[in-house]
């Protein structure tokens, strides 16, 4: 019985003048900014230059949208390349078709090339998104709501989603019939709102766990992927939507599967404590001279950031290597780097020599101390 069916919105697009204002785009956007915002403070927790978050937006985001309307082209060629497909289509974003599968794995190409260029391990930028991208999906598939789409089959239950029969015609408007608006016979399941509070749930367990067993070396991303494919296995289940299938099994099911084993592995098999970075020429000795003793007792008398560019009166780091929490409190609090402990092996903590081809030493050399 429905006690209180969800209503869904008429329109989903606006006209400032000539140009649209896609509901789709806010809400992606929205989520873009959230992350980024939650994904900037955890890397300054880790030492990165602050905003060095927009240096990996701006090539993470492109690869993301590029890669998600790949990955949804290939998984669903007919409706552009088959008999009364439109080619030309395949670029309309704006349409819908985005895949999250080809966002991540786009994404995470364009953060590499970014990484390779900021002098930044891959797994710390990974790490540091992991309880950020879930909240970017969850304000995301606001968006579909507005589309009135992505819903799941019939349902009685109480939080039935009415849907309107959407205006061909007129995209982004529903049907209108003496005024109001044309609604499908039957509520449905929400699965956007499904997916949505998943997502907010992961989010909030990552965060959790990674702040209990702090992990490192992209193990809190993996986390990440194995709940949300956990998640969207069982709720891809529930969509009516058009899918290609193997099997009669839709197939986001079957990468789903495939994705959450290999994220299983990594994190089962990959270990180390969490990395913290500092810049790769953190000086190894506190300052000489009559005031020494103050400066050295306090960082605002050293240049922490490291060598660089300068950045509103402060130096990015031309590159960073990876200590261990102890040495990061360290030099957080006096403004040079303690030495390496005895026996410690440099190459187990991270290499950021992928991130920084330059003629500088990098965190995998023995001379660095690490």
């Amino acid at each position: 019985m429905n006690i209180a069916a969800i209503p869904s919105p008429t329109t989903s697009v606006w006209h400032l003048g000539p140009f649209p204002v896609r509901a789709y785009a806010l809400c992606i956007i929205a989520g873009m900014v959230v992350a980024t915002l939650l994904m900037e403070k955890r890397l300054r927790n880790r030492g990165v230059a602050p905003w060095t978050s927009l240096d990996m937006v701006v090539w993470a985001v492109p690869f993301g949208i590029i890669g998600a309307r790949i990955y949804h082209l290939i998984t669903s060629p007919q409706d552009y390349f088959g008999a009364g497909g439109d080619p030309i289509r395949a670029f309309y974003i704006w349409e819908g078709g985005l895949g999250i599968w080809g966002a991540v794995a786009g994404g995470a190409l364009g953060a590499w090339i970014a990484a390779r260029q900021i002098g930044l391990p891959l797994s710390v930028f990974a790490d540091a998104l992991a309880p950020a991208l879930p909240v970017a999906q969850a304000i995301g598939r606001i968006g579909n709501w507005f589309n009135n789409e992505l819903y799941g089959k019939v349902t009685t239950l109480p939080w039935g989603l009415e849907i309107h029969e959407m205006d061909s015609a007129n995209p982004g408007h529903a049907t209108m019939i003496d005024g109001e608006p044309v609604t499908k016979p039957e509520l449905y399941h929400p699965t956007f709102l499904y997916e949505a509070v998943w997502d907010l749930g992961i989010a909030g367990v990552v965060w959790l766990l990674d702040r209990k067993f702090k992990f490192g070396r992209g193990r809190a991303f993996a986390l990440y992927v194995m709940l949300y494919t956990a998640g969207r296995g069982w709720i891809e289940m529930l969509r009516t939507d058009e899918a290609n299938q193997f099997f009669g099994i839709r197939l986001n099911v079957f990468t789903a599967i495939i994705l959450f084993l290999a994220a299983a592995v990594y994190f089962v098999v990959v270990r180390g404590p969490r990395e913290y970075v500092v810049p790769i020429d953190a000086p190894e000795t506190a300052p000489a001279g009559p005031d020494a003793e103050d400066s050295a007792g306090d960082v605002s008398q050293v240049d922490v950031t490291g060598g660089g560019q300068q950045t509103g009166g402060a130096k990015t780091p031309v590159a960073y290597q990876v200590v261990d929490e102890q040495r990061f409190r360290e030099y957080q609090r006096t403004g040079f780097l303690a030495p390496a402990p005895a026996g410690s092996d440099p190459a187990s903590a991270s290499d950021p020599a992928s991130a920084a081809e330059e003629s500088v030493p990098t965190a995998s050399s023995p001379d660095d101390k690490n």
